[in-house]
């Protein structure tokens, strides 16, 4: 068992401060290379291991939509991301407008922008919207994508129907009356039935030509090296028009290789720079640049019977246990501390009555009682990733809570995993035999807590336990089931706070999950770059980037 000291804890992060920036090298390498960019080019350095799938329906997370999602494609309800002074919002993409039947308010109508081009040359109809829908939610379908499928079903849960109701209207019915449907819709993008019938009907072939209606083109891809998008001149929001030429995509997962590359001119962005390479940077001359940002970083228990996490005392000892200002500290800033699912600023935060902090003898106490010590330690066992977009520092990170939970007498063993891999299980649901057959009882995964749907009700909601969505946990509370039914069957917002309140305080009150930080999406940047708005969101919208 590795030392549970404060002395211990800090010793996790020896290992990662290894990064010597030398600002003097630093200033020349990036003055030396200002000559050399004469086309607007953009090399970005991100955080995943490979280039998320180009096909329609990004891969490897929440985080991939600003890489190959909404850069190549559009959605029917889009986010706003391209703000960085307020939260973003719901917006019109390719449906102009929607709205529920007043009579059956499972149907809604969408309403299609006219006059839109995929990058093919084709033009977007209403058959385009239902025959992707029908790639992804209809396995009988000649152009059925299993692995788009699995990446947005469980985002976009609600939907049992749709048709075409004219050249430019399509009408998608819901399971259930549902007032949070056009959340889901931004995770929908939106293809070429065109191209994939001009490639041979091959996901592969399109995987590298790939037409969307987005405010990029895909240039050239070379899978676990780079993805080059390049401006589409023609992008029919005119306010959107991407301010770089060509945007180079370049997987970096290691936070200290990206912060080399940056500073070796090798890119010109960086997503999560090292907290102790900050400093450095910002004497050398790159920005670092963050935001209020909707994500949290938790563990997500199991409530299935035989869970070491069934016990409240249990799941409150592990939240009073762990030093979060610290972990903020150690991060260089580069989070808050997290109070629940939500920051206490949300509308949605409502008045929880436990109170998450740090308080190491009522941890103590609560595990006593339990029947929890050092003597007879409590043994649970977390995948985690190995890193990637939305993980932060998942590691060293993971090993500080290793040690702090080590303190109260629980004894965590991780299961470390590429990402990828971790969405896998986390959409498969703590029940599955990947996950229970190997005692695995919680999961680490960074959730986007932007919307009520995203931050609230998939997690809570027994019509969501995987694989049915991403309730992973299993959570099947007749009560809190009782509060998403009213909160989806009214339209009227102020209602709709209260009861999505009401359910955070449900979900703080009974500590489902061990909260730790909000993350702020760190980005560091060359000072060339003159344009790049920080959203308050996960999603950045790379149109904002350039010079």
């Amino acid at each position: 068992m590795p030392s549970a000291s404060p002395v211990g804890r800090r010793n996790v992060w020896a290992r990662w401060r290894r990064l010597a920036l030398n600002t003097a090298v630093a200033l020349s390498a990036g003055s030396a290379s200002l000559g050399l960019w004469a086309e607007t080019v953009v090399r970005y350095g991100i955080s995943m291991a490979d280039i998320p799938l180009t096909t329609g329906q990004p891969d490897r997370g929440a985080g991939a939509y600003q890489f190959t999602g909404h850069t190549l494609y559009d959605p029917l309800v889009a986010w706003e991301a391209n703000i960085g002074s307020r939260p973003g919002k719901l917006v019109p993409g390719l449906a102009t407008d929607w709205k529920a039947d007043a009579k059956d308010p499972r149907k809604w109508t969408f309403t299609l922008r006219r006059g839109v081009k995929f990058h093919d040359g084709s033009e977007f109809t209403a058959d385009a919207v239902v025959w992707n829908l029908d790639k992804v939610l209809s396995d009988k379908s000649p152009q059925y994508d299993a692995k788009q499928a699995a990446q947005v079903r469980p985002r976009i849960p609600s939907v049992a129907s749709w048709r075409k109701v004219g050249d430019y209207a399509v009408e998608i019915t819901t399971k259930d009356v549902d007032a949070l449907f056009p959340y889901q819709l931004p995770w929908f993008l939106i293809g070429s039935p065109a191209q994939w019938d001009k490639l041979g009907r091959d996901w592969n072939k399109v995987a590298s030509q790939p037409s969307g209606t987005g405010p990029f083109r895909l240039d050239k891809l070379v899978p676990r090296e780079r993805a080059e998008l390049v401006r589409n001149p023609g992008y029919w929001d005119k306010a959107r028009l991407a301010h770089a030429d060509r945007i180079v995509l370049m997987p970096i997962p290691d936070a200290l290789t990206r912060a080399n590359a940056l500073i070796n001119g090798q890119v010109d962005v960086i997503e999560t720079p090292p907290p102790d390479a900050l400093d450095q940077l910002k004497k050398g001359g790159f920005k670092v640049v963050s935001n209020v940002t909707p994500h949290v970083w938790p563990y997500h228990f199991s409530t299935y019977p035989g869970s070491p996490w069934g016990d409240i005392r249990v799941r409150k000892a592990v939240n009073l246990a762990i030093d979060r200002e610290a972990i903020v500290q150690l991060l260089n800033g580069q989070a808050s501390v997290a109070r629940g699912q939500l920051d206490p600023s949300s509308p949605w935060f409502g008045k929880p009555h436990f109170d998450i902090k740090y308080d190491l003898p009522q941890a103590r106490a609560l595990m006593a009682q339990a029947g929890y010590g050092k003597n007879r330690p409590l043994k649970a066992k977390v995948i985690i990733a190995q890193g990637g977009s939305g993980q932060m520092l998942s590691l060293p990170m993971n090993e500080f809570i290793q040690q702090s939970l080590a303190e109260i007498g629980v004894q965590i063993e991780f299961e470390v995993v590429e990402l990828e891999n971790l969405y896998l299980h986390w959409r498969s649901g703590a029940k599955a035999d990947m996950n229970a057959g190997k005692g695995i009882t919680a999961i680490n995964l960074g959730y986007v807590t932007a919307d009520p749907f995203y931050a609230l009700t998939r997690f809570m909601d027994s019509r969501y336990i995987a694989p049915n969505g991403v309730n992973w946990g299993g959570l099947n509370d007749p009560q809190v089931d009782a509060t998403i039914d009213k909160i989806r069957t009214t339209f009227d917002t102020k209602v709709q706070d209260k009861l999505l309140a009401s359910l955070h305080e449900t979900l703080v009150d009974q500590a489902l999950m061990l909260w730790v930080v909000h993350d702020t999406n760190p980005h560091a940047h060359s000072p060339r770059i003159k344009h790049f708005v920080q959203a308050q969101h996960w999603f950045q919208d790379l149109t904002t980037i350039g010079y």
